[in-house]
């Protein structure tokens, strides 16, 4: 973007330094074309810098929301294999002491 308005700006100061100097309205209005097209030139610049700040801020938002949802789903698969882990040593340690049980009442 910076290149294309830069080029411009050039363009124009290029093509209005080739006026003749003769008649000294149209340099007058020449020099005041050129200052508008450098003002013109710094406002898109300044344009150009504000939208890339937003944008840049609207990344950085975009991937802290990312980074606390990837957080909160690992910590709920967390705590979802832990009660799944729980649960199955109860289950194992039930198993384990009926089998004990079954042992005991053979003897």
């Amino acid at each position: 973007m910076k290149k294309v308005i830069l080029s411009t700006v050039l363009c124009a100061v290029l093509s209005l330094s080739f006026t003749s100097c003769r008649d000294s309205k149209k340099a007058e209005s020449a020099k005041e074309a050129m200052h508008e097209s450098a003002d013109k030139a710094g406002e898109a610049i300044e344009d150009a810098a504000d939208a890339t700040g937003e944008a840049l801020e609207d990344a950085a938002d975009a991937t802290e929301n990312a980074v606390e949802n990837a957080v909160d789903a690992t910590g709920e698969a967390l705590e979802n294999a832990a009660d799944a882990t729980e649960d199955a040593i109860k289950e194992t340690s039930d198993k384990v002491k009926k089998e004990a049980n079954k042992i005991g009442d053979d003897k």
